[in-house]
């Protein structure tokens, strides 16, 4: 069973006690009433009063039944406040510097979630935190909150999407909204397509709730399925044959470089499209064991090219690249 900590010598003002009782549910979720009260020092009953203030503050406090039941944070469209240890703050503040372009931008989304972070940060440990030299460009969202808003209800959108030069009305069951390297997308069903898409948020000029509500798909892996949008769709085809079972392929290759399919004699193919031949054969050299392009004659001829040169290159006095 998981121990729950007291809070000791903190202020009683009943304030502070439903802080203090956020803080042990969220640390402890199916905490009952009675560990919850020893936790903080009083009765049972006492914390059942502390519990009513957080849900008078609307925070999602629900009740568990049964005989192991008690009280966890649920889930809603706003998050309650949160409790982070100096170390896990510390953590999610320098990987969201370290992968995202704006994040030290207050009007990227965000980068306002992180600047809240780092207010809250305790002085010394905030002045600690490296901060990169470049800020990037604020990723635009207009209108991600009605998107993110309309995956949670499962209600259907109408559109309008601007793609090169124009604008194309289109009717959606939007799915999950993906952030993607410093991008944001829309992962949706477009009902005027019948089709999967993959939308970028920033290109969303307009957005109309309909009245339909739709069932999303089951076990959905948003990000999976949109990494492998982007492996196909370029202009030259690509097949590759690597000499090692697709559980060990998908360890050095990101779904969105290929689709992995499982071949006989524990092999794998690699299928995929790009409109860069020499990057892709420059991601193909990075796997360390054999592999055979079969198809994608641009592909081909750029690994061939990649191996001269790096013949040559290891090679004193070798010809250049032919």
């Amino acid at each position: 069973m998981r121990q729950t900590r007291s809070i000791p010598g903190r202020s009683a003002s009943p304030t502070a006690r439903a802080l203090q009782a956020l803080e042990l549910i969220q640390a402890a979720p199916g905490i009952t009433a009675d560990r919850l009260g020893t936790a903080l020092g009083v009765s049972g009953r006492a914390a059942r009063r502390y519990v009513a203030i957080l849900r008078e503050a609307e925070l999602p406090i629900e009740s568990v039944s049964g005989p192991y039941g008690g009280y966890r944070v649920g889930r809603g469209l706003r998050l309650p406040p949160l409790m982070f240890t100096s170390a896990e703050a510390a953590g999610l503040v320098m990987a969201t510097l370290e992968g995202h372009r704006g994040a030290l931008d207050a009007t990227d989304v965000v980068g306002g979630a992180l600047a809240k972070i780092l207010r809250v940060l305790p002085e010394g440990l905030a002045g600690r935190v490296p901060r990169p030299e470049v800020v990037g460009a604020a990723t635009r969202h207009d209108h991600l909150e009605r998107l993110l808003e309309a995956c949670a209800a499962a209600r259907a959108l109408r559109l309008s999407y601007r793609l090169d030069d124009r604008t194309s009305t289109m009717e959606v069951e939007p799915w999950a909204v993906v952030l993607r390297h410093s991008q944001w997308y829309l992962l949706c069903w477009s009902r005027s397509r019948s089709a999967q898409r993959v939308l970028r948020v920033d290109r969303i000029a307009s957005t109309e709730s309909l009245p339909e509500t739709f069932s999303p798909p089951v076990d959905l892996d948003a990000m999976g399925t949109v990494e492998e949008h982007f492996s196909q769709g370029w202009r030259y085809d690509v097949a590759v044959v690597v000499e090692a079972p697709p559980d060990w392929v998908a360890r050095w290759v990101p779904r969105s470089l290929a689709r992995l399919e499982a071949l006989p004699d524990h092999r794998t193919r690699m299928v995929a499209t790009t409109d860069e031949p020499q990057w892709y054969a420059r991601q193909l050299a990075r796997l360390p064991v054999p592999f055979t392009v079969e198809v994608g004659d641009e592909v081909q001829a750029a690994v061939v090219e990649l191996g001269r040169r790096l013949i040559g290159s290891a090679t004193p006095g070798a010809p250049g690249p032919i």
